[in-house]
């Protein structure tokens, strides 16, 4: 073992390195830098809401997504708050009988709905998901909303951005492919359903891209793949004119 680093709480998401910098974050609200050859602290610490995401870091700017939803951007070599882009609430996936847990008639919100979705940065723009249902295009330079589309239910899993489009699951048991510049649907795929105890339901992590296909885990056994026209595209959310 080369070092050691103690934070001040439990680490739930994977380290970024950029330039000899470890960047780690951790459920005490702390996203730490550190040295990758020492394991030193490298600069200051960003303290803030618990992290349970991975960041991601472009251009000297750190981004993630903490335990409220929200997307913060911190100056890489200060440490510094840059913007913070909220959404409009994170909650888990719950559902009633969940894991067969009574009662029947009560809504459980699910303790293994962990992780927050960690961000993807392309194209100038940084891309999430969101326990309010929505996947989100911000501005990586001014944190300005460009779109949000609506799935049916909480989005934990992290996006994918390849060949300008963005693939990300859903607990609605969708995988969802989305334009990167205006977050209209491409297509979407749709995993099987676990109606009664929903233990077998949802896409909880992120798609990996190659070779111009998608692949991506679900926590379903079955799968049926959908696909929706132009005309019955929905969900989108666009910014007002920034004048």
């Amino acid at each position: 073992m080369k070092w050691t680093f103690k934070t001040g709480g439990p680490v739930v998401g994977s380290p970024s390195i950029a330039d000899g910098v470890v960047y780690i974050a951790s459920m005490s609200g702390y996203l730490y830098a550190i040295e990758q050859a020492t394991g030193k602290r490298s600069g200051s610490s960003s303290r803030g809401m618990p992290i349970a995401s991975t960041p991601a870091v472009q251009g000297g700017v750190v981004y993630f997504v903490s335990s409220t939803g929200a997307l913060g951007a911190i100056d890489a070599a200060t440490g510094q708050p840059k913007w913070v882009l909220p959404t409009e609430y994170d909650r888990k996936f719950e559902a009633k009988n969940l894991h067969g847990l009574p009662s029947a008639a009560q809504t459980i919100p699910d303790a293994w709905d962990l992780f927050t979705s960690s961000p993807a940065v392309a194209n100038g723009k940084v891309f999430f998901g969101s326990g309010d249902g929505g996947v989100y295009a911000a501005d990586a330079v001014t944190g300005v909303l460009q779109w949000k589309f609506s799935t049916g239910d909480v989005v934990h899993a992290s996006p994918a951005v390849a060949n300008g489009t963005v693939f990300v699951g859903s607990w609605d048991s969708t995988l969802y492919a989305l334009d990167a510049d205006t977050g209209l649907e491409r297509w979407r795929f749709k995993a099987g359903e676990d109606p009664v105890i929903h233990n077998q339901v949802g896409f909880q992590s992120s798609p990996a891209v190659a070779d111009a296909r998608s692949m991506s885990a679900a926590a379903t056994r079955t799968s049926t793949p959908s696909t929706r026209s132009p005309a019955g595209r929905s969900g989108i959310t666009r910014p007002a004119s920034r004048g």
